[in-house]
């Protein structure tokens, strides 16, 4: 792994392991995530440095921004040689919780591929709303701010479902700055053996362009 990215995934170790009594609580600390979140990311760097991972191009655009409840994004992932056929399409949702720490609850599309290409042009989901999603019990990331340099987090346990290749859960544990997210997403079999996912770390996706919020 090249420094810049081993320097990364140590810095998510060490943090994880900071205590909750350190997380800043701050009503406008799920703003500032969403705006790090908000835009066009790349794994080509890592990539290029290491076969076990691939150049994945990850985008999540602001949508429905006349909505107050919560900061919501449109998310598209895919390989960089198939942008047209993204693997992954979500919304999430993100939000503020009593407890200081920022939700990111995830949403799945009816019909996804009506949407694809939809980071380029969001008014095409200006239709739906939230009630139309199908929300994924269990797989909110739960992630705390940690100074003015990041926030880190997680799934909680093994609640959020999966059956992919065999599997029985996933987990996700990231972190966000605001030029990348390391994002370490894995499956689980009953067992708790790993099915699917990364082994040697989460992709290290480098921010390209900034999508910027508009002012609430």
């Amino acid at each position: 792994m090249r420094p810049t990215a081993l320097r990364f995934s140590l810095r998510l170790a060490l943090l994880m392991m900071v205590t909750a009594g350190s997380a800043i609580a701050s009503d406008s600390a799920a703003r500032m995530l969403a705006s790090w979140l908000a835009g066009s990311f790349s794994s080509q760097e890592q990539s290029l440095v290491d076969s076990a991972f691939l150049d994945i191009r990850l985008r999540m655009v602001p949508i429905w921004e006349h909505r107050a409840d919560a900061v919501w994004l449109y998310v598209e992932q895919a390989t960089a040689s198939h942008q047209e056929r993204p693997y992954r399409q979500r919304v999430y949702r993100i939000r503020q919780r009593s407890d200081s720490a920022v939700e990111s609850a995830v949403f799945e599309l009816g019909q996804p591929e009506r949407f694809v290409g939809s980071w380029a042009a969001p008014e095409r989901l200006d239709a739906l709303t939230p009630d139309s999603l199908l929300l994924r019990d269990g797989c909110s990331v739960l992630l705390r701010q940690q100074g003015d340099s990041a926030f880190v987090g997680s799934t909680v346990g093994t609640e959020c479902a999966s059956a992919l290749r065999g599997a029985s859960y996933a987990t996700s544990v990231v972190m966000v700055t605001d030029s990348a997210i390391i994002s370490w997403d894995r499956g689980w079999d009953r067992q708790g053996k790993q099915v699917w996912g990364a082994v040697s770390g989460g992709y290290v996706f480098r921010k390209l362009e900034t999508f910027p919020l508009k002012r609430p």
